[in-house]
């Protein structure tokens, strides 16, 4: 049986589209809820570990010590080889963990805009050339060290990496739906201020449940790389 281990951050931003995948392959599903409790379990023996999303900034370890403790957890999962998935702060945690810096982005990215691939060998995860995913970010990670450069956006540079053949980093959300959108906008909704890649309300609310469909089969397919199916 798949033990697969989740780090939610707030209680808003869950599994999503990835509840399925793993319902699927019967997986046993531990939490760390940093929310209501900070435990860890040890990594070793866990068979995927997915960091789920948050508003908080990796850079905010003196109000939130438990940051600290999360990204000694990652570094020591990534070192032993356990699949690791980051989505937009878990993708910065893991980065961060790796040593790499977390910053204010140009522009916020929030609403549904596309991506382009980057050019990558056979080994990686290839994206498709072009493709359209939620986006809910202020920040932005710089590449780790030996991270490998997935995709990118108009208003973000550096948008996926892998790191060795079991860690990948998104800072999209390729598992929205319907309902998490909804979540993100009735706790996140003052975020929602003119400006030229952050789309009103009504054009998040307004996309088809193809898009959905669409961007929850590539993350299965995503997952399916990274746990070696």
């Amino acid at each position: 049986m798949m033990k697969a281990h989740v780090l939610q951050h707030v209680s808003f931003e869950g599994l999503g589209g990835i509840g399925p995948w793993l319902t699927e392959r019967k997986a046993a599903i531990g939490y760390t809820r940093f929310f209501d409790t900070a435990t860890l379990p040890s990594p070793l023996g866990l068979d995927l570990i997915i960091i789920m999303g948050g508003p908080m900034s990796v850079n905010d370890e003196a109000e939130l010590p438990w940051l600290r403790d999360e990204k000694h957890f990652i570094r020591e999962a990534v070192q032993a080889g356990v699949p690791v998935l980051g989505v937009c702060l878990g993708a910065q945690l893991i980065a961060s963990a790796l040593g790499a810096r977390i910053s204010q982005n140009v522009q916020k990215e929030i609403g549904w805009f596309p991506l382009n691939a980057e050019p990558t060998d056979g080994d990686s995860f290839n994206f498709p050339k072009q493709f359209t995913a939620f986006h809910w970010h202020g920040e932005t990670f710089d590449l780790p060290p030996g991270a490998v450069h997935l995709a990118r956006s108009a208003a973000s540079a550096n948008q996926a990496f892998q790191v060795g053949r079991r860690t990948l980093g998104l800072q999209f959300h390729l598992e929205t739906t319907p309902e998490g959108a909804r979540a993100l906008l009735e706790n996140c909704r003052a975020e929602l201020q003119p400006a030229p890649y952050i789309q009103t309300e009504a054009e998040i609310l307004s996309a088809h449940a193809a898009i959905y469909a669409e961007t929850n089969a590539l993350l299965g397919r995503l997952l399916d790389y990274l746990t070696g199916e």
